[in-house]
């Protein structure tokens, strides 16, 4: 870890980079912005932006349940209630009995509703209230060995299975007769959601950590015009989101996850614009 403080002192000679903490969510912003820039072109097309939204807000009732049951390490408890949640969400949308956004609406209030509830019943709502609006600032060393491992698992699903997951997104018939097991992989790509979610949630927070997943990749949408340019522009917008937002936060004064969320809908503003002038002009 010295070595990459140094690194960023020689590269990056400014005010901000003195302190470590800033340095710490520096290197935490470059690995949760490629990740969620990777995942959130997925969840665009897919249509799945509530369900990513829907695990956030089942983050409190995971902190509760790990209340009740005297567990330490709420992190155990949040991953394994969404890991159920996403699971459970995937096999109801799966029945077609309601239509999706229906089902993930559900889920979504019901499990809000159950965590503060919960927290609220014990009198520890307000103690955890901080995972609302998490703070970057607080990522320690060792926690960023988690976000590396997330961003490599990712990378290599991506790189795998991919072209899969496009396909059983688009068609999944098409994709059966290939003998792709769409099921299979539509769990597989909700549990990887779960785990960033969850991975995440303590330091980018439960009311924008569904922002931060979604905007970089609808403004990619908005400026590429094949899949590979899509991925570059979301994971670039991303990364420039994520950066400058720490940045500008740091000079404002003002919490790091809304400023980076403010430059990412700034983007998105702009992507959109631009697009209907140049799809007018073509």
């Amino acid at each position: 870890m010295s070595f990459l403080y140094s690194l960023i002192d020689t590269l990056l000679p400014f005010e901000w980079t003195e302190f470590d903490f800033m340095k710490n969510a520096l290197l935490a912003i470059l690995l949760i912005t490629p990740l969620f820039g990777l995942v959130g072109t997925m969840i665009v097309n897919n249509r799945m932006s509530f369900f990513s939204d829907a695990l956030g807000h089942s983050a409190l009732t995971g902190i509760a349940i790990g209340v009740l049951m005297g567990i330490d390490n709420y992190f155990i408890s949040m991953l394994g209630f969404a890991l159920l949640f996403a699971l459970c969400i995937s096999a109801v949308m799966g029945s077609n009995a309601s239509s999706a956004d229906t089902v993930i609406g559900v889920f979504s209030s019901t499990g809000l509703a159950l965590g503060i509830v919960l927290l609220s019943a014990t009198g520890g709502f307000a103690k955890y209230s901080g995972y609302l609006i998490g703070d970057i600032l607080t990522i320690q060393p060792e926690e960023l060995i988690l976000l590396a491992v997330l961003l490599c698992l990712t990378v290599v699903l991506w790189i795998f299975f991919f072209n899969k997951f496009l396909l059983a997104s688009l068609n999944p018939d098409l994709a059966a007769s290939k003998n792709i097991r769409v099921e299979l992989l539509q769990r597989v790509f909700v549990v990887l959601i779960a785990l960033i979610v969850t991975s995440c949630i303590k330091w980018v927070g439960i009311l924008i950590i569904n922002s931060l997943l979604v905007l970089p990749a609808a403004s990619a949408r908005n400026l590429s015009g094949s899949m590979r340019s899509y991925h570059v522009w979301s994971v670039a917008i991303s990364l420039f989101s994520g950066v400058s937002g720490l940045i500008l936060s740091y000079y404002l004064g003002t919490a790091a996850g809304g400023t980076i969320v403010l430059v990412a809908a700034a983007i998105f503003f702009a992507s959109f614009v631009y697009g209907r002038v140049r799809r007018g002009h073509s």
